[in-house]
């Protein structure tokens, strides 16, 4: 990374999270007065005074007593601070100084990078001369501040901008808004995350078979194809019934709005369970969000490992192929891929594919050849009549991209039946393609302005 980046560290619990949503001036980070709640590493480009970095939050430092999906939490964290050019070391004004605070300052210590200190929760001017007791922890005098209320935030960021080096031409290769964003989106434990990583070729995401171990969008930038994007590892739905936490809620919520913001949408399964309705649930928010879209089906190896010939293994391609368009039914326009994020198997056709549901999705087409297939197709098969009346198409034209719009001069809008809208589609798309993107039709009434 060219940029520097500023790590925010320290025990759970302290206001890390709230601090990086602060900063930020955005909510990224999920924040819930519960310790554990961010285990991911978690990134987002800061700018302040006309100077950049990219600031990271992780979850807290804490020993992880065997704890499986803790450990690589706490794995996530040594690897932030370890690529950190700079550690805030957040601490609790009102809890005062602790021992795991002494624990975390030897752990820091080690690493021999630039330290701030930071107490949070400083609201007071009585709770900010507490604070002094921190600097016995050797990193010199805290920085008071309260993340809540927003209290000395601005300060810290002009004294912390001070202490990194930052140069503008370091910019030129980062992420920016320009690069296709893609999200991975489906239910827990379908190995969302194993996919990312498999396509960062590094740890970015913390993988385990626990369901839930994602809990807050983890965005990377990932080259495929020689082609970079931006790839958003989502936290895994869960059963309506399930979500009656607030963390639960609020990743959910993080989920659709990381549809919401993408343009192309990669809908994971899982091939050891098949299609579930949490499956069914981000399908249809991916068709609501009108997103380009192609679905993997994940964990391929187990179906490979039960079949005795490649022949058995054609035949479960092509019955999960059937199904998937028959529940799916309604992205039965994207492509699918079979892969095992787990051996590796299976990406080769990704950036082809993602390549081609993206120019798809921004795909425009003449007017004249637009008419053209309108016409064919109401010639090959006119609209059923209704009521003695029978619809009649006059003019078709492209009125937008990503998705594709098509607004469709018709004698009246009343006369379009669902099947015939349908079957309009259908014809389109067997002439012009849109593999992998939704297709949109305004019907309008001839008299009326376009």
């Amino acid at each position: 990374m060219s940029k520097p980046v500023v790590a925010i560290a320290g025990r759970p619990n302290v206001g890390k999270s709230q601090l990086f949503n602060k900063i930020l001036g955005k909510q990224i980070s999920i924040v819930q007065d519960e310790p554990g709640i961010t285990r991911d590493r978690i990134y987002s480009e800061c700018v302040w005074s006309g100077k950049k970095c990219l600031l990271v939050d992780t979850g807290g430092i804490e020993e992880d007593e065997g704890d499986a999906v803790k450990s690589m939490s706490q794995s996530q964290v040594r690897r932030a601070l370890e690529e950190a050019d700079l550690i805030l070391f957040v601490v609790s004004a009102v809890d005062g100084l602790t021992p795991d605070d002494e624990e975390i300052a030897n752990i820091i210590r080690r690493l021999k990078k630039p330290v701030m200190i930071v107490a949070n929760k400083a609201d007071n001017p009585k709770l900010e001369d507490s604070a002094y007791e921190f600097m016995s922890l050797g990193f010199g005098v805290p920085f008071c501040v309260s993340a809540l209320h927003g209290i000395s935030v601005a300060d810290l960021m002009d004294e912390f901008f001070k202490q990194i080096e930052y140069n503008p031409e370091d910019d030129k290769d980062e992420p920016s808004e320009s690069f296709p964003k893609i999200t991975l989106a489906g239910r827990q434990n379908v190995g969302k995350s194993s996919i990312l990583n498999a396509l960062c070729d590094d740890e970015r995401s913390i993988v385990s078979n626990v369901a839930g171990t994602t809990r807050d969008n983890v965005e990377s930038l990932v080259s495929i194809g020689g082609r970079n994007f931006l790839v958003t590892d989502t936290s895994g739905l869960r059963r309506k019934g399930k979500i009656d936490e607030k963390v639960e809620y609020y990743s959910a919520i993080r989920t659709f709005h990381a549809i919401e913001e993408s343009e192309c949408v990669i809908l994971v399964l899982n091939a050891e369970d098949g299609i579930l309705n949490q499956d069914l649930r981000v399908a249809e928010q991916i068709q609501k969000a009108n997103k380009a879209s192609l679905i993997i089906v994940n964990k391929w190896d187990t179906v490979v490992s039960k079949c005795k010939n490649k022949q058995e293994v054609l035949d479960q391609k092509k019955k999960w192929t059937e199904e998937i368009k028959s529940i799916i039914y309604f992205l039965n326009y994207s492509p699918i891929l079979f892969t095992s994020a787990k051996e590796g198997t299976g990406f080769g056709a990704l950036y082809p594919e993602v390549s081609k549901v993206l120019s798809e999705y921004h795909k425009r087409i003449d007017t004249p050849i637009i008419n053209r297939i309108f016409r064919e197709a109401q010639e090959m098969r006119p609209a059923p009549s209704f009521k003695g009346k029978q619809l009649n198409i006059f003019y078709a034209c492209q009125t937008g991209e990503a998705p594709p719009k098509f607004t469709i001069k018709v004698n009246s809008n009343k006369l379009i039946h669902f099947s015939y809208r349908r079957y309009l589609e259908n014809y389109l798309r067997k002439t012009l393609g849109f593999i992998g993107s939704p297709v949109v039709f305004n019907f309008k009434n001839n008299k009326e302005e376009m």
